[in-house]
């Protein structure tokens, strides 16, 4: 069973960044990582993500501002995010895909953005 630990979640006013954590442990192999939000009233949005390939992808919503990356060689990614604004406020969710097939989540970290 792979664990997932996320941090870097917080409060911030319009226009800030705040950037967030996710490591994974287990010996499973890197398949993706990546995460998620949803806000209250929403459907979940995958917001980023990284494959093994180290290829990116981005909701449309957060792309120019937002940039995930990966430790080289480890389970263990980062989201920078910039230029936030109140419509990014949600529970951001850290997620693993195994090489696999497997998908592990971590609790969840709340992002709040203050207008």
């Amino acid at each position: 069973q792979a664990q997932i630990t996320e941090s870097g979640g917080g409060l911030v006013q319009s226009g800030g960044s705040l950037r967030l954590s996710c490591s994974a442990s287990g010996n499973y192999g890197f398949g993706a990582m990546g995460w998620y939000r949803q806000s209250p009233g929403k459907e979940r949005e995958l917001v980023a993500r990284i494959g093994d390939d180290s290829r990116t992808n981005y909701a449309d919503s957060v792309k120019g501002r937002f940039s995930i990356s990966r430790e080289r060689g480890k389970k263990t990614v980062f989201l920078q995010m910039n230029n936030l604004r109140p419509d990014d406020t949600a529970v951001y969710t850290c997620y693993l895909y195994t090489s696999v097939g497997y998908n592990y989540w971590g609790q969840g970290t709340q992002v709040t953005v203050s207008s």
